[in-house]
């Protein structure tokens, strides 16, 4: 720990610097870095996984195999959360793992447009953490679906196109040639609330969006992306602004 205190305190020193001219010149660090300290190390044969300590917490993460070392302080860009992950190469379940894109020495310039990391073995599963309930409460007709019915009875739904209207939550973009979208509506059956989308089209978090696809259940696309329940191939048809909702309290 007293490593990373140190390692943080250069960090802010090292803001300011001279060029060859003898001239102090600022160099960008960024203000929000993702940063860790590495505290163990299990290295498999694909992954390098590592309990790292961040902000006081502690937490499992894995990356692709690379040489690391206890006490290491390292910086790092996306992040995609996996619960009860099974590594086939250790052997081993972690109730809830990070798996990162990249890890660097130095601070990694932010990059919106970059992948997600995506877990390639087809030993290892798991499943992608949910978005968390959002206080949502949308309106809508007797012959409109509702989140709650698709999970209440997704064999109901199971290959068929459907139309479903809810909420933007989060949005991945440009993951694998998509972008995922996650709406809620304010209904829920047996704990999940939390629909996702595959689509071309562009939507935005608060955005009251209706969207057009086929519901496919137990998908797994091979790369740690694995749903019970899904929208396929969506289109959108509908978009209204955030100042229109009927929405209690703001998505999460």
């Amino acid at each position: 720990m007293r490593t990373f205190l140190i390692l943080t305190i250069a960090v802010v020193f090292a803001s300011c610097v001279r060029n060859k001219n003898g001239q102090t010149a600022q160099t960008a660090t960024p203000e929000n870095a993702n940063v860790f300290e590495v505290s163990e190390v299990i290295q498999g044969g694909t992954y390098t996984y590592m309990k790292v300590k961040e902000n006081m917490d502690e937490k499992w993460v894995a990356t692709a195999k690379k040489e690391v070392n206890s006490g290491d302080v390292l910086y790092y860009d996306n992040q995609l959360q996996m619960t009860n992950f099974h590594s086939k190469e250790l052997d081993r379940t972690f109730d809830e793992i990070y798996f990162i894109n990249q890890v660097s020495e130095n601070p990694i310039q932010s990059n919106p447009m970059a992948q997600m990391p995506s877990v390639h073995d087809q030993g290892h599963s798991g499943k992608v953490e949910t978005e968390k309930e959002s206080a949502i409460s949308l309106e809508k007709s007797a012959d409109e679906i509702t989140i709650a019915e698709i999970y209440g009875n997704p064999e109901n739904f199971s290959g068929k196109e459907i139309e479903i209207r809810g909420v933007v939550v989060k949005v991945n973009k440009n993951i694998m040639g998509k972008n995922w979208v996650h709406i809620q509506d304010g209904t829920s059956s047996n704990g999940k609330f939390d629909l996702t989308i595959t689509t071309q089209d562009a939507a935005e978090v608060n955005d009251q969006v209706t969207f057009k696809g086929k519901i496919t259940l137990e998908k797994d696309f091979g790369a740690g992306y694995y749903y019970d329940v899904i929208m396929e191939e969506a289109g959108k048809i509908n978009t209204s602004a955030a100042e229109d909702l009927t929405v209690s309290g703001t998505p999460a």
